[in-house]
């Protein structure tokens, strides 16, 4: 028996909920509806489940939400002239490219662009 297939939802507790459903649609493209939450439906690539000491997290935090992207260069130069907390480091190691944006109530979002062909 199959006891866990995959990661079935991500949840956020947010102090503005509206605010940061609004923040994730305008900056990331989330197609959050109504009832607060948005569906990803993808017919390739993986979702990666891990458990650690967060220190990549940000302060006080004890999640991070990696999204997968096209183009990750022009996202990140998208969201800094879009005003938001773009943090400078960039990663690009054999197993795809990361760069990370910080949401208004401080969780830091890593996105991230796999190698072509992956």
């Amino acid at each position: 028996m199959k006891r866990v297939t995959g990661i079935g939802g991500i949840f956020i507790s947010a102090k503005d909920p509206a605010a940061l459903q609004a923040w994730y649609r305008q900056h990331l493209g989330l197609d959050v509806q109504s009832w607060g939450g948005a569906v990803f439906r993808e017919s390739s690539g993986s979702t990666v489940w891990s458990a650690g000491k967060g220190s990549n997290f940000g302060e006080g935090k004890t999640f991070m939400v990696n999204y997968r992207v096209d183009d990750l260069d022009a996202l990140m130069a998208a969201l800094k002239d879009e005003g938001c907390n773009v943090l400078e480091q960039m990663d690009d190691p054999d197993h795809g490219k990361f760069g990370w944006v910080v949401d208004p109530e401080g969780n830091k979002v890593e996105l991230w662009q796999p190698p072509a062909g992956k």
